[in-house]
């Protein structure tokens, strides 16, 4: 069963921005898992009909600044800057686009669920993007979608470590504007992993040839993933704090970057005869 997310059930998402850029990124398009038919490397071209929203936002509630995973970086791997994720957060959506009512008790047999979590630099940019895609009825194959920054080389596609054991891999599927994407089937043995696991890491190579290698945290997957979908008027809370401690923080490094310029225009100064 696909499920598509019209322009009318997105613009009634707006009011819960959240909400609306899971669903229209993550259901708008669901072709099959790289692992169930071979696929050919994603095109940077967009399609046809691209999703009109981004990959999953930043939703903390309590976001903290990660550090990366504490491993020996290897050779020719980008260095990680200090990172600011997101909780993990379950939403439910039903045909229509809207959240799905709870109370409904054949709701289960109709809606789509999204886990997800994200990762971003101290000046907003989204960093790294990881959603469990749920869709409907007993047959429908879940989805673990992950998604990275625009500048990545398609060719290689993405991999994914879970607790340092084998990697997984799939080629991309598509991009946005400010990231592409790719999925992996998850299946009920990738699923108990990732359940039991303390973190993931999600790899991709840049343009420059650069190893890209962003820790994930998976202690709270499990909890979400099992739980109650997220009370949408919770999900708009979280959205507003986590926009105005993104836009407090890029203030701050707009101020540092002001005064660091102006050190150096003073100590250039001073050096003139």
């Amino acid at each position: 069963m696909t499920y598509s997310t019209s322009a009318r059930a997105v613009a009634a998402l707006a009011t819960t921005s959240i909400a609306a850029l899971m669903v229209s990124s993550a259901l708008a398009q669901t072709p099959p898992p790289a692992a169930s038919k071979p696929a050919a490397p994603a095109r940077p071209a967009a399609p046809a009909k691209p999703p009109a929203a981004a990959p999953v936002p930043a939703v903390p509630a309590q976001a903290q600044p990660v550090p990366p995973a504490d491993q020996g970086a290897a050779a020719g791997q980008q260095p990680m800057p200090q990172l600011i994720y997101s909780q993990w957060v379950k939403f439910c959506v039903g045909p229509d686009g809207q959240p799905a009512d709870q109370k409904d008790p054949a709701i289960k047999t109709k809606q789509v669920c999204l886990t997800g979590i994200d990762a971003r630099l101290e000046s907003g940019q989204p960093i790294v993007a990881v959603v469990a895609i749920e869709p409907p009825g007993a047959d429908a194959k879940r989805i673990l979608r992950v998604t990275l920054p625009i500048g990545m080389q398609l060719l290689h596609g993405t991999r994914i470590v879970i607790d340092q054991t084998q990697p997984l891999q799939a080629p991309y599927v598509t991009c946005f504007a400010n990231g592409c994407l790719s999925d992996y089937e998850l299946s009920a043995e990738t699923l108990a992993r990732i359940k039991k696991a303390k973190s993931a890491d999600v790899q991709g190579i840049n343009v420059s040839g650069s190893a890209l290698s962003v820790p994930v945290p998976l202690n709270e997957f499990a909890k979400a993933f099992e739980g109650a979908p997220t009370d949408p008027k919770v999900l708009e809370e979280r959205q507003k704090k986590i926009e105005e401690d993104l836009k407090k923080k890029g203030e701050e490094l707009q101020k540092k970057a002001n005064e660091a310029r102006q050190k150096l225009e003073q100590s250039g100064g001073a050096a003139k005869p």
